[in-house]
């Protein structure tokens, strides 16, 4: 939008305007509903400026008009489906994370819990008056529709979070400071050089670093913790990994155009992400207990389901959290 009108007056932004926009978008290989997401994003901006007077509705109800791009009639790419990822390939990066990120990962496979609630949670967000623990997270998804989002944390759930309890209730459960300092910890531990020679714990580090590890993971941190993990445990084979006398400039430009393809395709082939492990949970819930205890313990809200049978299906879910979870 800035590249192309940001010189113009709003008050000029018209249906072909917009159009123009979509246009740039997809030929950027944007996916079909990401592309339709930024194009009412940018109707709501101009819907909040004709709420101040800013500009006349006329330009809201002209935008308006331009109808979102239909699957399989514009030359808009569909976006890949996401589907649960193998256990061989989650299980493979436990040695190559700290223990809060596989502990989180643990989690989403005992809960289905979303990845941005697992990165938020806090002991005071859960209630363990009962043997099945209720967490309640501060914020989640479906906030702003009025809805409570309820995880369940079954047994083995429990296990994996207990150590993680003993802390200031506000805190959060999953520090990546606290990982950073477990790894120095473990580094000093392995040192060989005695500590009379060469530098001294905290001695080489900046004195006003531009990063550094914050309180708790975010959606981001937490999944690139998890690709850094997945290039650790399927290295590319020769002639595409980077070699040992090579920095990340020279391993870049001695791979071919081609190689690069293939190194892009090995990576797509060995990495997920954490969205992913919600899906493990849903197909292994549905499987076993069906779609609709499944349904319930994922947060899910669908107008056919009345208030009548809330009860009769909570229970259900916490019968299933208990065996699974």
């Amino acid at each position: 939008l800035r590249e192309l009108y940001g010189e113009s007056l709003a008050v000029e932004f018209g249906p072909r305007a917009l159009k123009a926009v979509r246009q740039r978008m997809v030929d950027s290989g944007w996916c079909r509903p990401y592309v339709n997401k930024q194009i009412n994003r940018i109707r709501h901006i101009f819907k909040w400026a004709v709420s101040d007077e800013l500009v006349p509705g006329s330009v809201l109800h002209g935008l308006q008009a331009v109808p979102g791009l239909k699957r399989g009639r514009s030359d808009a790419s569909e976006p890949e489906k996401v589907t649960p990822v193998p256990m061989d390939l989650v299980e493979a990066v436990e040695p190559f994370v700290s223990r809060q990120v596989w502990a989180m990962i643990q989690l989403q496979l005992f809960t289905a819990a979303r990845a941005g609630e697992i990165c938020q949670l806090r002991p005071c967000d859960i209630d363990r008056d009962n043997e099945i623990w209720v967490y309640k997270p501060e914020h989640h998804k479906t906030a702003h529709h009025g809805f409570d989002k309820k995880i369940w944390i079954g047994p083995r759930g429990q296990q994996v979070l207990a150590p993680f309890l003993l802390r200031d209730t506000k805190c959060y459960c999953f520090s990546p400071a606290e990982a950073e300092a477990e790894r120095r910890l473990a580094m000093a531990e392995r040192r060989v050089t005695p500590l009379s020679c060469g530098n001294v714990p905290g001695s080489n580090r900046k004195d006003a670093p531009q990063r550094s590890a914050g309180e708790r993971y975010t959606t981001d941190t937490y999944r690139r913790a998890i690709t850094r993990a997945c290039d650790q445990a399927f290295p590319p084979p020769e002639p595409l990994a980077k070699r040992e006398d090579e920095t990340e400039a020279q391993w870049r430009k001695r791979l071919t155009k081609e190689q690069k393809a293939e190194l892009t395709a090995w990576r797509k082939a060995h990495r997920w992400h954490p969205h992913q492990l919600r899906h493990n949970a849903a197909t292994e819930l549905r499987k076993e207990f069906g779609i609709e205890a499944a349904r319930i313990i994922l947060g899910h809200h669908s107008t056919a389901v009345t208030e009548i049978y809330a009860e009769k299906d909570e229970e259900q879910a916490i019968k299933a959290i208990t065996r699974v979870g």
